[in-house]
């Protein structure tokens, strides 16, 4: 275990993990130069498409340090958006330390700030690091003050890297052998290895990423699983060097794959505890805090008849994502479906891209929205996490909406449009802290008004240097309303928002029009409506078809045209009070699926 380096790479979005990790694995031969790739550890095809990091990834390498000795590292790459922070808390658990990796162009950033607080959270070492320094706009001094002033780190020893020509990989190397220490663990006591990740594979069935804390994991071990009782045998162990490496035995504070034949999502649960059947541990370790969704949204098959392989898919996914929530949900307009619960908007978008590339399926969503607390008049709080399921106004007491504390930092010239935008979206400043030609600010905002087009407001008014992050802070009492649309009279469920009572009217008008444009023409007039209880709060009417009754009419008495006239306005009348509206799923898909921004810019290609 003294020949043992277990560290993440943590850093704000774009400052360079995944390349730092590319040149680390080059390095230290993990790959052959025929096998190197850009981003290698990004093996999803989204990941690879969009150029982020979504999943975190782990390896095991080799190194022969400059004291001569040869350790073995664990490196894990991990994600940069705050919508996957659970994946970045996840995989600090498995480490000693942490690469702080820092842009020397763009200095510190908020997801800086956040994944250096969630690293001193598990009592890591942290060691700062410069990359980018081949630019010409590299200001490593200014920076290195800025983590300094921002973080209180240390950094009489900060190492200054280019990951995308190598410079100073190796240095760094040397460092984090020198100052993370080596894994704590009794190699002697009952094994007890922490689920990371799990993931399904078709030919091996569930496969866990495992940290051995303790004991040692031998191929053909009889285990079980401490929460659950399951019982499985190791079938398979190993490292992944980033190729799959098995390997007869893992011992205390390594990191590997386990695969035990089986084929139970819901067998191995991430943050479960692994012990061996026979020798049991005495008590499992911690695990994770358990997420909270924060953005919900329904997803339906566009076909009913694949319900069961959706259902089955999302399983698949929660197994690989465990920051996914989901439960089943039956609509009027849309059928069978599940409720869903995301972190945020681009995990919600990563998802639904998955089901499709991944899974082959084709969907229907409703708008996103965020989870609410009503207070009933008996002093019943409910939380609602779908608008069609808000109680009746008359038996509520209260809604309260949750409340984010953002922190933004950005150059000095954007803070009065900062500003300005956060208090038209209903934010309170808190704090504004200034970092040399950089500005720290704290709003505290209301999460409906962050999770439609805030993000790319901020990034328009700061001319895209302002950088974001938000964490959960309280539920406040606000004057919110459920905003219903009405097709000839009756309410399409899945169109219900939750929205403040002064941006109602907007809103209202703004979906009735999209709605009007979605709906075919029928033989009679069609009221589209947005209300608010029975208060309308805006109107649209989908003129009807109408027939040249009077066309065989070619002269005499005008009554006779009226006559005829009189006559189908009155069929018209009977079929509107009588007929029902059909609304084709297409004008569904063609509202729900479209966005006036592109932060929430969905796009199923059927």
């Amino acid at each position: 275990m003294s020949a043992l380096r277990n560290f993440s790479i943590i850093a704000h979005i774009d400052h360079g993990k995944s390349t730092l990790a590319d040149r680390i694995i080059q390095l230290c031969g993990g790959l052959s130069e025929r096998e190197m790739s850009e981003q290698v550890l990004d093996t999803l095809e989204i990941e690879r498409e969009r150029g982020i990091t979504i999943k975190s990834q782990s390896v095991s390498l080799k190194y022969k340090a400059g004291d001569g000795k040869e350790y073995r590292i664990n490196l894990i790459d991990t994600p940069g958006h705050v919508d996957f922070s659970y994946e970045v808390s996840r995989s600090l658990v498995a480490c000693e330390g942490a690469v702080l990796l820092v842009d020397a162009t763009q200095g510190v950033e908020a997801q800086s700030v956040a994944t250096c607080l969630a690293a001193m959270e598990h009592d890591l070492e942290i060691v700062p690091a410069l990359n980018k320094i081949d630019l010409p706009s590299a200001d490593p001094d200014r920076v290195t003050k800025e983590i300094q002033a921002v973080l209180g780190l240390e950094t009489g020893e900060i190492p200054c890297i280019s990951a995308k020509y190598g410079t100073g990989v190796r240095e760094l190397l040397d460092l984090l052998i020198r100052r993370i220490p080596a894994p704590q663990g009794d190699a002697r006591a009952p094994l007890r290895a922490l689920v990371i990740d799990s993931w399904f594979d078709n030919y091996h069935g569930v496969v866990s990423l495992v940290r051995i804390v303790d004991g040692c994991l031998e191929t053909g071990a009889s285990l079980r699983v401490m929460s659950t009782g399951q019982s499985c045998r190791a079938l398979e162990t190993g490292v992944f060097t980033p190729k799959r490496l098995p390997c007869p035995r893992l011992e205390a504070g390594e990191t590997g794959y386990l695969v035990a034949g089986i084929k139970e999502l819901d067998w191995v649960p991430v943050g479960d505890t692994i012990t061996l059947q026979q020798a049991t541990a005495a008590r499992p370790l911690a695990g994770f805090r358990r997420i909270e969704p924060r953005v919900f949204a329904g997803v339906f098959s566009a076909d009913a008849a694949r319900y069961g392989m959706l259902r089955e898919a999302l399983y698949k996914l929660r197994l690989n994502d465990t920051a996914l929530h989901f439960e089943p949900e039956t609509s009027q307009a849309l059928g069978q479906g599940f409720r869903c619960g995301f972190l945020g908007l681009l995990h919600f978008e990563i998802t639904l891209q998955r089901l499709e590339r991944e899974y082959g399926l084709e969907w229907i969503v409703t708008a996103p929205s965020v989870a609410y607390q009503a207070v009933t008049d008996a002093g019943k709080s409910i939380m609602v996490d779908n608008p069609s399921l808000l109680p009746d106004p008359s038996r509520i007491r209260e809604i309260r909406e949750p409340i984010m504390q953002a922190d933004i930092i950005a150059p000095r010239e954007y803070i009065g449009a900062i500003i300005s935008l956060c208090i038209q979206r209903r934010g309170r400043q808190k704090s504004i802290q200034y970092l040399g030609r950089q500005v720290s600010m704290r709003f505290e905002l209301p999460l409906g008004e962050i999770i439609w087009d805030f993000f790319d407001q901020l990034k328009s008014v700061s001319h895209g240097y302002a950088s974001f992050d938000y964490t959960e802070l309280r539920f406040n009492a606000a004057d919110l309303v459920k905003l219903d649309l009405l097709v000839n009279g009756e309410r399409i469920d899945a169109l219900s928002v939750i929205t403040h009572r002064n941006d109602a009217e907007r809103r209202g008008r703004d979906l009735v029009r999209r709605l009007r444009a979605a709906i075919p023409r029928q033989m009679f007039d069609i009221a589209v409506q947005a209300a608010i209880g029975s208060r309308i709060m805006a109107r649209e009417t989908v003129k009807g078809l109408r027939k040249n009754v009077t066309a065989k009419c070619y002269g005499g008495d005008v009554t006779r045209k009226r006559k005829l006239l009189d006559k189908q306005k009155e069929g018209k009348k009977r079929m509107k009070r009588f007929g029902s509206v059909f609304v084709p799923q297409e004008a569904l898909t063609s509202l729900l699926s479209t966005r006036k921004t592109s932060q929430w810019q969905l796009s199923n290609s059927r």
